[in-house]
Protein backbone atom coordinates (compact mmCIF):
# COMPACT_ATOMS: atom_id res chain seq x y z
CA UNK A 1 0.00 0.00 0.00
CA UNK A 2 1.62 2.98 -1.62
CA UNK A 3 1.60 6.22 0.88
CA UNK A 4 1.55 8.94 -1.67
CA UNK A 5 1.89 13.30 -0.51
CA UNK A 6 0.90 15.82 -3.56
CA UNK A 7 2.16 19.10 -2.71
CA UNK A 8 0.08 21.71 -4.07
CA UNK A 9 -3.52 21.14 -5.03
CA UNK A 10 -4.13 23.07 -7.56
CA UNK A 11 -5.69 21.95 -10.71
CA UNK A 12 -2.26 19.95 -11.24
CA UNK A 13 -2.12 18.39 -8.05
CA UNK A 14 -5.69 17.75 -7.75
CA UNK A 15 -5.45 16.08 -11.36
CA UNK A 16 -3.20 13.99 -10.23
CA UNK A 17 -4.85 12.89 -7.41
CA UNK A 18 -8.12 12.06 -9.28
CA UNK A 19 -6.64 10.04 -11.52
CA UNK A 20 -4.55 8.29 -9.24
CA UNK A 21 -8.12 7.58 -6.81
CA UNK A 22 -9.62 6.12 -10.28
CA UNK A 23 -6.58 4.01 -11.67
CA UNK A 24 -7.18 0.32 -11.38
CA UNK A 25 -3.69 -0.57 -10.17
CA UNK A 26 -3.54 1.99 -7.71
CA UNK A 27 -3.23 0.23 -3.56
CA UNK A 28 -2.94 2.89 -1.50
CA UNK A 29 -3.68 6.57 0.35
CA UNK A 30 -3.70 9.77 -1.34
CA UNK A 31 -2.66 12.87 0.65
CA UNK A 32 -3.06 16.65 -0.83
CA UNK A 33 -1.17 19.41 0.83
CA UNK A 34 -2.89 22.54 0.15
CA UNK A 35 -1.56 25.84 1.83
CA UNK A 36 -4.60 27.90 0.39
CA UNK A 37 -8.10 25.99 0.50
CA UNK A 38 -9.69 29.27 -0.80
CA UNK A 39 -7.34 29.23 -4.07
CA UNK A 40 -7.92 32.84 -3.53
CA UNK A 41 -3.73 33.31 -5.16
CA UNK A 42 -4.01 29.85 -7.24
CA UNK A 43 -2.83 30.22 -10.77
CA UNK A 44 -5.77 27.84 -11.34
CA UNK A 45 -8.29 29.91 -9.96
CA UNK A 46 -6.59 33.12 -11.58
CA UNK A 47 -6.17 31.41 -15.24
CA UNK A 48 -7.76 32.66 -18.34
CA UNK A 49 -8.54 28.96 -19.15
CA UNK A 50 -8.41 28.29 -22.80
CA UNK A 51 -7.49 25.38 -24.67
CA UNK A 52 -5.58 25.20 -27.92
CA UNK A 53 -3.74 22.39 -30.15
CA UNK A 54 -1.73 25.46 -31.95
CA UNK A 55 1.43 24.44 -30.07
CA UNK A 56 4.67 24.03 -31.59
CA UNK A 57 6.08 20.81 -30.10
CA UNK A 58 3.86 17.45 -30.88
CA UNK A 59 3.50 16.37 -27.08
CA UNK A 60 1.98 19.93 -26.41
CA UNK A 61 -0.77 18.95 -28.99
CA UNK A 62 -1.52 15.86 -28.21
CA UNK A 63 -2.17 17.22 -24.19
CA UNK A 64 -4.59 19.30 -25.00
CA UNK A 65 -6.13 16.84 -27.57
CA UNK A 66 -6.26 14.56 -24.37
CA UNK A 67 -7.60 17.80 -22.07
CA UNK A 68 -10.01 18.74 -25.00
CA UNK A 69 -11.64 15.11 -24.87
CA UNK A 70 -11.48 14.73 -20.94
CA UNK A 71 -13.11 18.52 -20.70
CA UNK A 72 -16.27 17.24 -22.95
CA UNK A 73 -16.69 13.49 -20.92
CA UNK A 74 -16.13 15.89 -17.29
CA UNK A 75 -19.53 16.18 -16.51
CA UNK A 76 -19.90 12.38 -16.17
CA UNK A 77 -16.80 11.96 -14.94
CA UNK A 78 -16.14 14.08 -12.04
CA UNK A 79 -19.85 13.39 -11.53
CA UNK A 80 -20.24 12.98 -7.15
CA UNK A 81 -23.97 12.19 -6.08
CA UNK A 82 -25.60 13.09 -9.34
CA UNK A 83 -23.87 16.42 -9.18
CA UNK A 84 -22.05 17.19 -12.58
CA UNK A 85 -19.72 19.86 -12.94
CA UNK A 86 -20.88 22.23 -15.70
CA UNK A 87 -17.47 23.53 -17.10
CA UNK A 88 -18.79 25.44 -19.57
CA UNK A 89 -16.57 24.63 -22.57
CA UNK A 90 -16.96 26.83 -25.95
CA UNK A 91 -15.18 26.19 -29.12
CA UNK A 92 -14.85 29.31 -31.52
CA UNK A 93 -11.26 28.80 -31.94
CA UNK A 94 -7.64 30.76 -31.77
CA UNK A 95 -6.65 32.84 -34.35
CA UNK A 96 -2.35 33.46 -34.47
CA UNK A 97 -2.01 36.80 -36.76
CA UNK A 98 1.53 37.02 -38.33
CA UNK A 99 3.51 39.82 -39.99
CA UNK A 100 5.26 39.21 -42.29
CA UNK A 101 8.21 38.95 -39.69
CA UNK A 102 6.89 36.38 -37.91
CA UNK A 103 5.35 34.09 -41.24
CA UNK A 104 8.20 31.50 -41.01
CA UNK A 105 7.62 30.49 -37.27
CA UNK A 106 3.37 30.19 -37.88
CA UNK A 107 3.93 28.13 -40.98
CA UNK A 108 6.81 25.99 -39.16
CA UNK A 109 4.29 25.79 -36.17
CA UNK A 110 1.04 25.17 -38.83
CA UNK A 111 3.15 22.10 -40.60
CA UNK A 112 3.60 20.30 -36.69
CA UNK A 113 0.51 21.16 -35.92
CA UNK A 114 -0.94 19.23 -39.06
CA UNK A 115 1.25 16.92 -39.10
CA UNK A 116 -0.05 15.82 -35.63
CA UNK A 117 -3.81 15.91 -36.87
CA UNK A 118 -4.84 19.31 -35.31
CA UNK A 119 -7.71 21.20 -36.93
CA UNK A 120 -6.25 24.27 -38.30
CA UNK A 121 -6.14 26.29 -41.43
CA UNK A 122 -3.81 29.19 -42.64
CA UNK A 123 -6.07 32.07 -43.82
CA UNK A 124 -4.34 34.61 -46.18
CA UNK A 125 -5.83 38.58 -45.00
CA UNK A 126 -8.95 38.55 -47.79
CA UNK A 127 -10.16 35.41 -46.16
CA UNK A 128 -9.85 36.62 -42.67
CA UNK A 129 -11.64 39.66 -43.85
CA UNK A 130 -14.45 37.32 -45.36
CA UNK A 131 -14.49 35.46 -42.26
CA UNK A 132 -13.87 38.22 -39.56
CA UNK A 133 -15.57 41.87 -41.18
CA UNK A 134 -14.26 43.26 -37.93
CA UNK A 135 -11.13 42.85 -37.75
CA UNK A 136 -7.88 44.99 -39.17
CA UNK A 137 -5.31 43.30 -41.34
CA UNK A 138 -2.96 46.25 -41.90
CA UNK A 139 0.34 44.38 -41.28
CA UNK A 140 -1.18 41.23 -41.53
CA UNK A 141 0.58 38.41 -43.62
CA UNK A 142 -1.23 35.53 -43.03
CA UNK A 143 -3.44 34.18 -39.80
CA UNK A 144 -3.31 30.53 -38.64
CA UNK A 145 -7.36 29.80 -37.35
CA UNK A 146 -7.79 26.43 -34.75
CA UNK A 147 -11.50 25.43 -36.73
CA UNK A 148 -13.03 23.17 -34.36
CA UNK A 149 -11.10 22.04 -31.45
CA UNK A 150 -10.06 25.35 -29.88
CA UNK A 151 -11.64 27.49 -27.02
CA UNK A 152 -11.98 28.11 -23.47
CA UNK A 153 -14.00 27.08 -20.73
CA UNK A 154 -14.24 27.52 -16.72
CA UNK A 155 -10.94 26.63 -15.04
CA UNK A 156 -11.94 27.23 -11.48
CA UNK A 157 -15.00 24.97 -11.90
CA UNK A 158 -12.70 22.42 -13.10
CA UNK A 159 -10.33 22.77 -10.19
CA UNK A 160 -13.16 22.25 -8.23
CA UNK A 161 -14.79 19.55 -9.65
CA UNK A 162 -11.05 17.45 -9.63
CA UNK A 163 -11.08 18.36 -6.13
CA UNK A 164 -14.48 17.16 -4.78
CA UNK A 165 -14.34 14.39 -7.07
CA UNK A 166 -10.76 13.24 -5.69
CA UNK A 167 -11.79 13.82 -1.84
CA UNK A 168 -15.09 11.54 -2.88
CA UNK A 169 -12.82 8.87 -3.59
CA UNK A 170 -10.90 8.62 -0.68
CA UNK A 171 -7.95 11.79 -1.07
CA UNK A 172 -7.58 13.64 1.70
CA UNK A 173 -6.13 17.22 1.51
CA UNK A 174 -5.10 19.21 4.57
CA UNK A 175 -4.68 22.85 4.56
CA UNK A 176 -0.99 23.47 5.19
CA UNK A 177 1.79 24.58 3.68
CA UNK A 178 4.72 22.24 2.95
CA UNK A 179 7.57 23.26 5.33
CA UNK A 180 10.17 20.49 4.19
CA UNK A 181 11.03 16.74 3.45
CA UNK A 182 12.51 14.15 5.91
CA UNK A 183 14.79 12.12 4.09
CA UNK A 184 16.81 8.97 4.70
CA UNK A 185 19.06 6.98 2.55
CA UNK A 186 18.71 9.45 -0.02
CA UNK A 187 14.72 9.05 -0.43
CA UNK A 188 12.19 11.09 1.12
CA UNK A 189 10.14 9.54 3.71
CA UNK A 190 7.64 12.95 4.79
CA UNK A 191 6.61 16.00 4.01
CA UNK A 192 7.02 18.07 7.29
CA UNK A 193 4.17 20.83 8.21
CA UNK A 194 4.64 23.92 10.00
CA UNK A 195 3.37 22.73 12.99
CA UNK A 196 5.49 19.66 13.27
CA UNK A 197 3.53 17.11 11.59
CA UNK A 198 5.51 14.84 9.11
CA UNK A 199 3.24 13.04 6.43
CA UNK A 200 4.46 9.81 5.61
CA UNK A 201 5.49 8.76 2.22
CA UNK A 202 6.68 6.63 0.03
CA UNK A 203 6.52 8.77 -2.68
CA UNK A 204 5.85 12.95 -3.11
CA UNK A 205 4.73 14.88 -6.01
CA UNK A 206 5.89 18.69 -6.24
CA UNK A 207 2.85 20.40 -7.64
CA UNK A 208 3.27 23.65 -6.43
CA UNK A 209 3.55 25.83 -9.25
CA UNK A 210 4.80 29.04 -8.61
CA UNK A 211 6.23 28.32 -5.66
CA UNK A 212 7.50 25.09 -6.65
CA UNK A 213 11.13 26.12 -7.25
CA UNK A 214 10.79 27.20 -3.57
CA UNK A 215 9.17 22.68 -2.57
CA UNK A 216 12.04 21.95 -4.51
CA UNK A 217 14.79 23.86 -2.68
CA UNK A 218 13.80 21.85 0.49
CA UNK A 219 15.82 19.13 -1.32
CA UNK A 220 19.10 21.18 -2.57
CA UNK A 221 17.40 21.57 -6.32
CA UNK A 222 17.37 24.56 -7.75
CA UNK A 223 14.67 24.36 -10.16
CA UNK A 224 14.22 27.05 -12.89
CA UNK A 225 10.68 28.07 -12.32
CA UNK A 226 9.24 31.30 -11.08
CA UNK A 227 6.19 32.85 -10.51
CA UNK A 228 5.52 35.88 -13.02
CA UNK A 229 2.24 38.13 -12.46
CA UNK A 230 0.27 38.22 -16.10
CA UNK A 231 -2.99 40.92 -15.54
CA UNK A 232 -5.87 40.41 -17.47
CA UNK A 233 -8.63 43.14 -18.18
CA UNK A 234 -12.13 42.65 -18.36
CA UNK A 235 -13.95 45.02 -21.30
CA UNK A 236 -17.22 45.94 -22.62
CA UNK A 237 -17.68 47.35 -26.29
CA UNK A 238 -20.78 48.73 -27.65
CA UNK A 239 -20.63 46.60 -31.02
CA UNK A 240 -20.42 42.68 -31.76
CA UNK A 241 -17.61 41.04 -32.89
CA UNK A 242 -19.68 38.03 -34.53
CA UNK A 243 -17.73 34.20 -34.04
CA UNK A 244 -14.75 35.75 -32.51
CA UNK A 245 -12.18 33.37 -31.67
CA UNK A 246 -9.05 34.12 -28.87
CA UNK A 247 -7.20 36.57 -31.21
CA UNK A 248 -3.42 36.74 -30.61
CA UNK A 249 -2.06 39.82 -32.43
CA UNK A 250 1.85 39.90 -33.80
CA UNK A 251 2.55 42.01 -30.58
CA UNK A 252 1.56 39.08 -28.41
CA UNK A 253 -1.57 41.06 -26.94
CA UNK A 254 -4.46 38.79 -26.95
CA UNK A 255 -7.93 39.38 -27.00
CA UNK A 256 -11.29 36.93 -26.50
CA UNK A 257 -15.07 36.82 -25.40
CA UNK A 258 -16.15 36.43 -21.99
CA UNK A 259 -19.82 36.51 -20.85
CA UNK A 260 -21.32 39.54 -22.86
CA UNK A 261 -17.64 41.32 -23.38
CA UNK A 262 -14.40 40.36 -23.31
CA UNK A 263 -11.22 39.94 -21.53
CA UNK A 264 -7.68 40.63 -22.54
CA UNK A 265 -3.86 40.40 -22.02
CA UNK A 266 -0.23 40.99 -22.57
CA UNK A 267 2.80 39.10 -21.86
CA UNK A 268 6.13 40.86 -21.30
CA UNK A 269 8.42 40.21 -24.25
CA UNK A 270 12.09 39.55 -23.71
CA UNK A 271 14.03 41.99 -22.16
CA UNK A 272 11.84 43.51 -20.48
CA UNK A 273 11.29 43.58 -16.52
CA UNK A 274 9.32 40.77 -15.47
CA UNK A 275 10.53 40.29 -11.96
CA UNK A 276 10.30 37.13 -9.80
CA UNK A 277 6.39 36.78 -7.86
CA UNK A 278 5.79 40.75 -8.01
CA UNK A 279 2.38 41.37 -5.56
CA UNK A 280 -0.48 40.48 -7.60
CA UNK A 281 -1.66 44.32 -8.14
CA UNK A 282 -3.17 45.61 -11.61
CA UNK A 283 -1.45 48.00 -13.21
CA UNK A 284 -4.00 50.15 -15.62
CA UNK A 285 -1.53 51.88 -17.42
CA UNK A 286 0.04 48.81 -19.39
CA UNK A 287 -3.56 48.73 -20.52
CA UNK A 288 -3.80 52.11 -21.98
CA UNK A 289 -0.56 52.61 -22.57
CA UNK A 290 0.35 48.78 -24.27
CA UNK A 291 -2.93 47.44 -24.36
CA UNK A 292 -5.64 49.55 -25.87
CA UNK A 293 -3.53 50.82 -28.73
CA UNK A 294 -2.82 47.86 -30.36
CA UNK A 295 -6.27 46.62 -30.07
CA UNK A 296 -8.26 50.14 -31.39
CA UNK A 297 -5.92 49.64 -34.49
CA UNK A 298 -6.74 45.40 -35.24
CA UNK A 299 -10.54 46.06 -33.98
CA UNK A 300 -11.65 49.46 -34.71
CA UNK A 301 -14.70 48.91 -32.65
CA UNK A 302 -12.65 48.65 -29.88
CA UNK A 303 -11.95 52.27 -29.82
CA UNK A 304 -14.67 52.79 -27.85
CA UNK A 305 -14.41 49.86 -24.98
CA UNK A 306 -14.09 50.34 -21.64
CA UNK A 307 -12.61 48.47 -18.53
CA UNK A 308 -15.05 46.94 -16.64
CA UNK A 309 -12.88 44.30 -14.22
CA UNK A 310 -9.25 43.17 -13.76
CA UNK A 311 -7.20 40.35 -12.10
CA UNK A 312 -3.58 39.64 -12.15
CA UNK A 313 -2.28 36.15 -11.62
CA UNK A 314 0.53 34.16 -11.76
CA UNK A 315 1.97 31.93 -14.56
CA UNK A 316 4.74 29.16 -13.71
CA UNK A 317 7.10 30.07 -15.73
CA UNK A 318 9.67 27.41 -16.73
CA UNK A 319 12.85 30.03 -17.48
CA UNK A 320 14.89 26.95 -18.96
CA UNK A 321 12.42 26.40 -22.03
CA UNK A 322 8.54 27.35 -21.56
CA UNK A 323 7.61 23.97 -21.19
CA UNK A 324 6.20 21.85 -18.58
CA UNK A 325 8.85 19.40 -16.06
CA UNK A 326 7.58 16.27 -15.33
CA UNK A 327 8.99 13.45 -13.49
CA UNK A 328 11.49 12.64 -10.95
CA UNK A 329 14.82 14.63 -10.31
CA UNK A 330 18.48 12.53 -10.61
CA UNK A 331 19.16 12.97 -7.00
CA UNK A 332 15.94 12.63 -5.51
CA UNK A 333 13.66 9.02 -7.27
CA UNK A 334 10.90 9.06 -5.08
CA UNK A 335 9.71 13.02 -5.56
CA UNK A 336 7.91 13.36 -8.84
CA UNK A 337 7.81 17.07 -10.35
CA UNK A 338 4.63 18.34 -11.99
CA UNK A 339 5.40 22.05 -12.74
CA UNK A 340 6.90 24.61 -14.73
CA UNK A 341 3.44 24.72 -17.96
CA UNK A 342 4.32 28.39 -18.26
CA UNK A 343 0.22 29.58 -18.82
CA UNK A 344 -0.68 26.27 -20.21
CA UNK A 345 -1.30 24.13 -16.66
CA UNK A 346 -4.72 24.25 -17.10
CA UNK A 347 -5.52 23.10 -19.97
CA UNK A 348 -2.82 20.36 -19.81
CA UNK A 349 -4.39 19.16 -16.27
CA UNK A 350 -5.74 16.20 -17.40
CA UNK A 351 -3.15 14.73 -19.44
CA UNK A 352 -0.22 15.53 -16.63
CA UNK A 353 -2.67 14.11 -14.28
CA UNK A 354 -3.24 10.95 -15.79
CA UNK A 355 0.51 10.63 -17.11
CA UNK A 356 1.75 10.81 -13.34
CA UNK A 357 -0.66 8.85 -11.86
CA UNK A 358 0.17 6.03 -14.65
CA UNK A 359 4.02 7.11 -13.15
CA UNK A 360 3.25 6.43 -10.23
CA UNK A 361 0.89 3.40 -10.25
CA UNK A 362 2.90 1.12 -13.31
CA UNK A 363 5.94 2.84 -13.20
CA UNK A 364 6.12 4.51 -16.42
CA UNK A 365 3.49 6.58 -18.80
CA UNK A 366 1.60 3.90 -20.48
CA UNK A 367 -0.72 5.57 -22.90
CA UNK A 368 0.45 9.27 -23.43
CA UNK A 369 4.23 9.47 -23.34
CA UNK A 370 5.66 12.79 -20.94
CA UNK A 371 9.30 11.64 -21.22
CA UNK A 372 10.21 14.62 -23.27
CA UNK A 373 9.12 16.61 -20.37
CA UNK A 374 11.38 14.65 -17.71
CA UNK A 375 12.82 16.95 -15.29
CA UNK A 376 16.48 15.48 -16.31
CA UNK A 377 16.50 17.40 -19.55
CA UNK A 378 17.08 20.01 -17.27
CA UNK A 379 19.96 18.72 -15.71
CA UNK A 380 21.33 18.03 -19.01
CA UNK A 381 20.59 20.65 -21.25
CA UNK A 382 18.20 19.20 -23.63
CA UNK A 383 16.05 22.48 -23.94
CA UNK A 384 12.01 20.90 -25.50
CA UNK A 385 11.39 24.63 -26.62
CA UNK A 386 7.97 25.77 -26.55
CA UNK A 387 7.33 28.52 -29.15
CA UNK A 388 3.55 29.65 -28.53
CA UNK A 389 3.56 31.13 -24.94
CA UNK A 390 0.21 33.37 -24.59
Amino acid sequence: MQKIVIVGGGAIGSSIAYHLAVHPRFRGSVTVVERDPTYSMASSSLSASSIREQFSTPLNIAMSQFGLAFLRNAADALAVEGDRPQLGLRLPGYLFLASEAGMAVLRANHEVQKAAGADVALLEPAALKARFPWLSTDGVVAGSLGLSREGWFDGPALLQAFRRKARSLGVTYVAQDAAGFEQAGGRVTGVRLPDGTVLACDLAVNAAGPWSARVASFLGIDLPVRARKRMVFVIACPDKLPDCPLLIDPTGIWLRPEGAGFICGRSPGDGEDDPDEPPLEVDETMFHERIWPVLAERVPALERLKITGSWAGYYELNLFDHNGVVGPHPATPNVIFATGFSGHGMQHSPAVGRGVAELIADGSFTTLDLSPLALSRLVEGRKLVERNIV
